[in-house]
Formats: C-alpha cells, sequence, structure tokens
C-alpha cells in the first residue's frame, strides 16, 4: 500500500467535519497574518528609538499598545483554529475506530482466530492514537504553516525585492534534507509498528496465562521470550528516531545560514546608505520574517516522526478494514424455520486446504433427538460445531435445517435457533443480572431469577455483597470457575432456543451440581433438538444417536447399547475409561 492512498484514505474520514475546515483557515490566514504584522510594529517602534537621550517614548508606547492588541488577537484566532482541528481530527479517528471494530463483526471467524489478539488490541487502541497524534501535527502545522511562508514572502518582498529572494532561493535546501532523511526513516517506522503489534500479543497472552506460567514454572523463559521483542523494538525504535532526529537538526543548519545571510545583507544595505536603503527598524523586521518564514520548515520537517509513524499505523489499521469479510447472505434471506429437523449433506471442509480435516461426512436429524457427538482429540467435534452455527462456512455440501440451506438464512437468525454453551465460560464485566440477561436483554426480574433457579445459580447469587446487582468480570476473583459456568447455562436457560448445542457444558462443575443441571438440561433438551459433545461417555448414555468421530469423519452411528454390543471403537472408547493403569 502507498502513502498516497493511506493518506486519501484518511483524509476522507474528515470529510463530516469538513465544514470546519473553512473557519479553521479563515482561523489560520487571521493569526498568522496578525502575527506577521507584529514585526512591523515592532520595526516601527524601534525607528522611534532615534539615538542616545532622542526617544519618542509617546510613539513607542503607542507602538506597545498596537502590539498588545495584535496579539492577543491572534493568539484568539489560533485558538479558534486549533478547536476546529482538534474537532475534525477527534471526529475522524472516532469513526476509524468504529469502522474497524464494526469490521471484526464481519470478518471471518478465521481470521480472529488466526491473529493475535494482544495485536488486534494494539491496532484498536496504540495505532488508533498514533494516526490521531500525527492528524493533529499535520493539521494544525500544514495549516499555519503554508499561511506563514505565503504571508512573510509577501511582506518580505514588499520591504526589500533582493534580500527576499536570497532567503526564498536559500531555505528550500532543508526541504531537500528532510526529503532524504526521511527516506530513511519510513521503513524503520513500518516496522516498529508490526513490532509493537508483536509485544502487544505477547504482553496479552502471557499476562492472560499467568497462572499457567506460574504453574509450568516459566517465568525465565516467558521473561527472555518478551524481552526479545522488547529489544527487537527497542532497536528499531532507536533507528527509526536517529534517523527521524536529524531531519531537525539539519534543516535548522540551513535556515541559520538564511538568518545570517538577511542579517548581512541586511547591515551592508544600511551601511551604504544608497538611496531606499533600509533603516534599522526595517532590518529587525525581516530578521524577524527571515525567522518566521524559515520556523514552518522547521516545524514540518519536526513531523516528519509523527507523520512516518501515523502512515505506518494507518497501513495496520487499513489492512484489517481491506480484510475479506463473511460470505454476504443472499437476499432475500429464506426464513429460519425452526422444525427441529437438520440435515448434512456430503459436507467437507478443512481449515486450511492442505489439511483435510471433514469429508463427506452425512447426518440426518430428527426433531426432538438428542445427538452426543464423540471421538478423540482433534477429530472434528467442535469443526462440526463451529459449521452448524455458522462461524464458519462450508466447502463442499450442504447443512440443511428445517429443509433450508443454513447459507440462504441470515445468520442472526440462524444463531438464535441455537442455544449454545461451551467449556470456555466467558463473563463480561457487568452485573450477574445483566450477564444472564446477555441474550434476552428486556428478560422480566422474574425471568432472570427463574432462569438461575434451573440453573442452581440462584443460592450463591443471593449470598453475593449486592446479590443480582453484584459486579463480575472475567478476571475479577468474585466467582469460581464452576460458578461462572452456571452463569452461562442460566443464559440458555433464559432464551429457551428450539435447539441446543452443549460442548462439555458442566466441565467445571462439581458432581453433586452437576447432576442437578443434568436434570435441568433434561427438562430443558424435552421436544428439542440437542447436539452434546462430551468427552465422559458415562454422561451421555442416554442420547438418542451417538455420532463417533475419528479423522474427520463419522464411523460409527447408533445408541449406547448398539454400539456397545458392536464392539467397535466406540466400545473401546468407553471401556478404555474405566480400565486400571
Amino acid at each position: 500500500m502507498s502513502k498516497k492512498p493511506v493518506v486519501k484514505r484518511i483524509l476522507s474520514y474528515t470529510k463530516p467535519c469538513a465544514a470546519l475546515l473553512v473557519p479553521a483557515v479563515i482561523a489560520a490566514i487571521v493569526s498568522v497574518m496578525l502575527s506577521l504584522y507584529t514585526p512591523i510594529l515592532v520595526g516601527r517602534g524601534i525607528d522611534y528609538i532615534i539615538g542616545e537621550n532622542n526617544v519618542d517614548f509617546d510613539g513607542v508606547k503607542r507602538y506597545v499598545l498596537y502590539i498588545a492588541i495584535t496579539v492577543v488577537v491572534s493568539a484568539l484566532f489560533s485558538w479558534v483554529m486549533s478547536y476546529c482541528t482538534y474537532k475534525i481530527t477527534y471526529r475522524a479517528v472516532s469513526d476509524m475506530r468504529r469502522d474497524l471494530y464494526a469490521k471484526l463483526d464481519r470478518v471471518p471467524l478465521n481470521y480472529i482466530d488466526s491473529t493475535a489478539r494482544g495485536d488486534i488490541i494494539s491496532r484498536m487502541s496504540v495505532d488508533i492514537e498514533t494516526i490521531s497524534d500525527g492528524m493533529l501535527q499535520s493539521f494544525s502545522q500544514f495549516l499555519t504553516g503554508i499561511v506563514t511562508i505565503l504571508g512573510t514572502i509577501i511582506f518580505m518582498l514588499r520591504i526589500n525585492v533582493k534580500i527576499a529572494l536570497v532567503v526564498i532561493f536559500i531555505t528550500p535546501l532543508s526541504l531537500f534534507v528532510a526529503a532524504f532523511i526521511t527516506k530513511l526513516c519510513h521503513d524503520k517506522f513500518r516496522e516498529q509498528s508490526s513490532i509493537r503489534g508483536e509485544l502487544s500479543g505477547c504482553i496479552e497472552e502471557l499476562v492472560g496465562g499467568q497462572k499457567i506460567v506460574k504453574a509450568f514454572a516459566y517465568e525465565d523463559r516467558a521473561q527472555n521470550r518478551f524481552e526479545e521483542i522488547n529489544g527487537r523494538l527497542y532497536t528499531c525504535g532507536v533507528r527509526a528516531q536517529f534517523y527521524s532526529a536529524l531531519t531537525n537538526p539539519c534543516t535548522r543548519f540551513v535556515n541559520n545560514i538564511v538568518y545570517v545571510a538577511t542579517g548581512v545583507f541586511g547591515a551592508i544595505s544600511v551601511i551604504s546608505g544608497a538611496a531606499g536603503a533600509m533603516s534599522v527598524g526595517q532590518i529587525a523586521t525581516f530578521l524577524s520574517y527571515a525567522n518566521q518564514y524559515t520556523k514552518p520548515f522547521n516545524e514540518i520537517t519536526g513531523v516528519i516522526t509523527e507523520l512516518q509513524a501515523a502512515f505506518a499505523s494507518a497501513r495496520r489499521v487499513f489492512a484489517v478494514l481491506d480484510e475479506i469479510e463473511e460470505i454476504p447472505e443472499k437476499e432475500p434471506p429464506a426464513p429460519a424455520v425452526a422444525d427441529g429437523t437438520l440435515t448434512i449433506e456430503d459436507v467437507s471442509f478443512s481449515y486450511k486446504p492442505e489439511q483435510k480435516l471433514l469429508e463427506d461426512v452425512n447426518l440426518d436429524v430428527k426433531a426432538g433427538q438428542r445427538i452426543a457427538i464423540v471421538g478423540p482429540t482433534g477429530c472434528g467435534k467442535t469443526t462440526l460445531i463451529n459449521l452448524l452455527m455458522r462461524f464458519y462456512d462450508v466447502r463442499e455440501g450442504a447443512i440443511k435445517v428445517g429443509g433450508n440451506d443454513i447459507r440462504d438464512m441470515k445468520r442472526e437468525e440462524l444463531r438464535a435457533l441455537f442455544g449454545m454453551v461451551l467449556q470456555d465460560t466467558w463473563i463480561f464485566t457487568g452485573t450477574i443480572r445483566e450477564n444472564i440477561a446477555y441474550g434476552k436483554p428486556d428478560a422480566t426480574e422474574d425471568e432472570i431469577v427463574a432462569a438461575a433457579k434451573m440453573s442452581h445459580c440462584h443460592s450463591f447469587i443471593r449470598r453475593l455483597p449486592k446479590g443480582y446487582d453484584t459486579v463480575v468480570s472475567e478476571d475479577g476473583g468474585t466467582l469460581s470457575q464452576g460458578q461462572k459456568q452456571l452463569l452461562c447455562i442460566s443464559r440458555i436457560m433464559l432464551t429457551n432456543p428450539p435447539m441446543l448445542i452443549l460442548d462439555e457444558a458442566t466441565s467445571s462443575i462439581d458432581t453433586r451440581t452437576e447432576l442437578k443441571i443434568q436434570s435441568a438440561f433434561a427438562k430443558l433438551m424435552k421436544g428439542k433438538t440437542s447436539f452434546i459433545i462430551a468427552h465422559r461417555l458415562s454422561t451421555i448414555r442416554d442420547a438418542d444417536v451417538i455420532l463417533v468421530m475419528k479423522d474427520g469423519n463419522i464411523i460409527e452411528q447408533g445408541n449406547h447399547e448398539t454400539l456397545l454390543d458392536k464392539g467397535g471403537f466406540y466400545a473401546n472408547l468407553y471401556n478404555s475409561q474405566f480400565e486400571q493403569t
């Protein structure tokens, strides 16, 4: 991605506040022109100091008052310009962050699964803020810089054309110096942004799994891993800053040459005493203009560091925005019918084309059946569930619910047909009540309490400091892992969906509570089609149909007794749980 598209895309986010550009430009022009008029007032005031014991104090006081008024008004318009540019920038960044988050809801799940969460968080926070800093710098510096350069040229030409041309021809050298150095530091800033995302991913992973790190005495290796990435970031960052730091001193050196040349030529003009020669006050004015003329070049080159970092960050953000989205839903979508029937026809799927997983899977589920899915780790059990929920789309074949291909349905309506409880719990920061009502925000208090009682949450919730108003979070220590899982189960109890998916839903619950939950599930599943993934085969003996999977294929199918009598893979798997070692 080249710079031009990046700049163009960044500027496209300023369109909603484009009307503010007019007052910003006007304020910048007025502020700069007043600041440029100040040296003229200073020069005229100096000319009232004619010599020793020969000072026109009334004239000096008058121009001091003029200068004070000019400075105050200039500062006021400068504030207006800053207000407009800040509003444009923060609105643009807010919209960019909104689009980035919305994009994450539309990308396929495999992008989320294959990208480090810390890297995604880094793009949402650090990279967006870097773009914001770069935009603020560029807006304010370029607006005032362009007006200052044009204004000083006009004022200098009015005072002395020859000296003005000397200033104008020497100053652009600083731009050539800056352009050369920019090429050196561009790649380093891009590399720096990439390593920063890698470091964020490492930190998120190690901090989130701190218990595992300590349990396996991984602290030293974790520290070494962090220091290796941090060391690369340090080296890259130092080089990027070193190259960019060369810009300002080099341009200042050129600009100081301009200042000296102005002073020398001005002094010669005064000493010569020729007709049209400048006065001492005009020299002071001219020197001030020479300094103000070169200042924008210093400021513009000074923000190159911010701009380079902003461009690198923008590329990372736009890379996400350019990701391929989920397959769009067909229009008009088929209505989501929940008659309890589900058919899997010749389905094949793999996360990577070169690694086969599911091949030619077929299944015909009748309404109200309990389907248990068992098999060794990696056989495709969870993948099959992901396909049912359309977290991934099948590569070949079709999955039909109520006779309709799920690819013809709205994802939202399809997923509303299933209630899903996973082995991994997910609790967001909020009250117990809000967590239970996650899938049904308009639920009444009685419905929430009833769902909590069905999942055996009510008793421990009442013992919490604020009951249902207690604030909990995934990382907080208020709830045990088992209690979090009970809350996840209560969400399904509340929504009461027509079909269920239970993936080791009671794995973190003690045996006594599990028996109660199994009883509650039995009531919940009555008359509903249910898919149950279980590693403990004793928990799925009552299933109507048990699917035995191995290497992505359904190799056996039947009820518990039939499969045991068959003496095949399931029988060996079941009996292995009771073998003494």
